[in-house]
Parts: C-alpha cells; sequence; structure tokens
C-alpha cells in the first residue's frame, strides 16, 4: 500500500493557487487511477479516495488542516494503514525550484517550507517527496512579487499551459515510483 499526499489549503479562495500545486496533482492522479470519489474523513482532518494501480492499493490525501499543519493529518492516516515513511509520498509546490521543475527526492529536510516542516516533524525525514516548481517572478510573471501573495496567487495565462504539462509529468513521475521506484522516478523525471 502506498499513500500519496498533495499539500495545499482547503477553501474556494486557495482553489488553482500556486501554493495547492500538490492537489493539482492529487486530482490529476485521481482521474488517472479511476479512484473512488474523495471523502471528509473528520478522524483524520482530510480528504481520502482509495485507488489501485498496477495491482498496489493508493490512499490518495488532501490535508484539511491547512498547508502549515500538513503532517498532523498524515501522521493518523500513515497509522491507521500502517505504512511506513518510505512508502508515502508527499507532493507539494516549491518557490526554490524553477517554474515548470520537478524535483524529486528519496528523503531530507523541510527547506523553507512550512507545510513540509510539519510533515518532518510528524514523520521524519524518511519520506520520499516531489517538489513542483512555482518561481516564476521576474520570467512569466512581474519580478516584485512579494512572496505571500506571489504564493497564494493564480498562474497567469502563459503560465497555464506549462503548468498543465508539469503537471503531467509529475502524474508519470508518480507512476514510476509506484511501479518502479524512487531513483527510477528521480532519474527520469529531475530537471
Amino acid at each position: 500500500m502506498k499513500i500519496i499526499v498533495g499539500l495545499g489549503n482547503p477553501g474556494k479562495e486557495y482553489e488553482d493557487t500556486r501554493h495547492n500545486a500538490g492537489w493539482a496533482v492529487l486530482d490529476a492522479l485521481h482521474k488517472e487511477f479511476a479512484a473512488d470519489e474523495f471523502k471528509k474523513e473528520k478522524k483524520f482532518n482530510a480528504e481520502v479516495s482509495l485507488a489501485s494501480f498496477e495491482g498496489e492499493k493508493i490512499v490518495l490525501v488532501k490535508p484539511l488542516t491547512f498547508m502549515n499543519n500538513s503532517g498532523e493529518a498524515v501522521q493518523p492516516i500513515s497509522n491507521f494503514y500502517k505504512v511506513p515513511p518510505q512508502d508515502i509520498f508527499c507532493i507539494y509546490d516549491d518557490l526554490d525550484t524553477p517554474f515548470g521543475s520537478l524535483r524529486i527526492r528519496a528523503q531530507g529536510g523541510p527547506g523553507t517550507h512550512n507545510g513540509m516542516k510539519s510533515m518532518v516533524q510528524h514523520l521524519g525525514e524518511g519520506f520520499p517527496r516531489l517538489r513542483i516548481g512555482i518561481e516564476s517572478r521576474g520570467t512569466t510573471s512581474p519580478k516584485e512579487h512579494e512572496t505571500t501573495s506571489f504564493v497564494l496567487g493564480k498562474f497567469n495565462k502563459e503560465e497555464t499551459e506549462t503548468f498543465k504539462q508539469t503537471v503531467k509529468k509529475a502524474v508519470e513521475a508518480v507512476k514510476t515510483w509506484i511501479t518502479e521506484d524512487i531513483e527510477a522516478s528521480m532519474n527520469k523525471f529531475n530537471g
């Protein structure tokens, strides 16, 4: 069994924002896997969907704790399904990665991302992760954007098509992790 977590914020005002890139990938995986509908699970404070892919049972998770407390939702899900950290794949936006790029790692620290700080606090550093590059200030968006308004902003028209392609690549990277391993996913999709 594998758990795939997309980090994001619940609520209409956060839909389609850069900070919800993890949820965008989860929505694409949900469709790709023809998964069950997402259901709010009060005991986890998350939306959860069950799926299978290539014989592997998959739990798709959208924490509803808001970004900075994501680990508070994921840890109880991990305990409930008895899934170790190395089988929990976390997908999130990253301001330190160029727009449209993917960075996949087998484990590591949280960097500057508050959602990842919460994940590491609750799960340790031993879970794989996929960072989706959202930094476009000075290239496809104005350079003078303040960080908070930038990450909570929506992709502009010029960025939307590139982001759609990035989500497709992220879906393929997750599928490779499931069918092969994290090393194969890193070798094929980092860049």
